[in-house]
């Protein structure tokens, strides 16, 4: 159960509603939303950041949402992890590619790019302090610098309010695999596209 109240449409602040389309949405749609609008302000910041991230991209959304599940799933946030961008897919990410996400490292379905941007996302969530000059030579090898520090924003947006997202248990609204105890992963059935 989620651990703080979702507020409803009618509930919050007309501005966040408005930013949010709120209206037109489902509730898993509207997602976090619900949960931050608490502290509204934070909220419109927190989201445009988010949607500067999104409109200013220059890195592929295919390689973006894999580095996303895959840190999804260092994180264990199951709301993370059962969603899927409509960007994305329209960019070839297909459950196929989500399954080799599993062992991206040895993923033949994966290019060598998206394997180091994912490896990137790993280490950020799990072992920060392995990013050392010889990853970021490596990271040199695949992307420019402006890519990077784009990769690098996305990744701390990921780790950091997903891992706050997975503290709130918010899985009420998600696939049944999703809400069951221990952990989970992305690849399998069942995920939900956005729209």
């Amino acid at each position: 159960m989620t651990r703080l109240r979702k507020l409803s449409v009618e509930e919050l602040p007309e501005d966040i509603r408005k930013m949010s389309r709120a209206d037109d949405k489902t509730p898993l749609e509207l997602g976090l939303t619900r949960i931050f609008a608490h502290a509204p302000e934070m909220t419109k910041g927190m989201s445009a950041f988010a949607a500067s991230l999104k409109i200013h991209r220059t890195l592929p959304p295919r390689l973006i949402e894999l580095v996303r599940l895959r840190v999804a799933f260092h994180n264990q946030c199951r709301s993370c992890m059962a969603i899927r961008y409509p960007d994305a897919l329209a960019d070839g990410l297909n459950e196929d590619l989500v399954c080799s996400l599993e062992k991206p490292m040895e993923a033949d379905e994966l290019t060598e790019r998206e394997r180091v941007a994912i490896r990137f996302g790993e280490l950020f969530a799990t072992n920060h302090l392995a990013i050392d000059d010889a990853f970021y030579d490596l990271l040199k090898t695949h992307f420019t610098e402006a890519e990077i520090v784009e990769l690098g924003f996305n990744v701390a947006l990921f780790v950091g309010i997903g891992r706050f997202a997975a503290t709130l248990n918010m899985i009420e609204e998600l696939p049944d695999r999703f809400q069951e105890p221990g952990e989970v992963v992305p690849w399998g059935p069942d995920a939900v596209i956005m729209r």
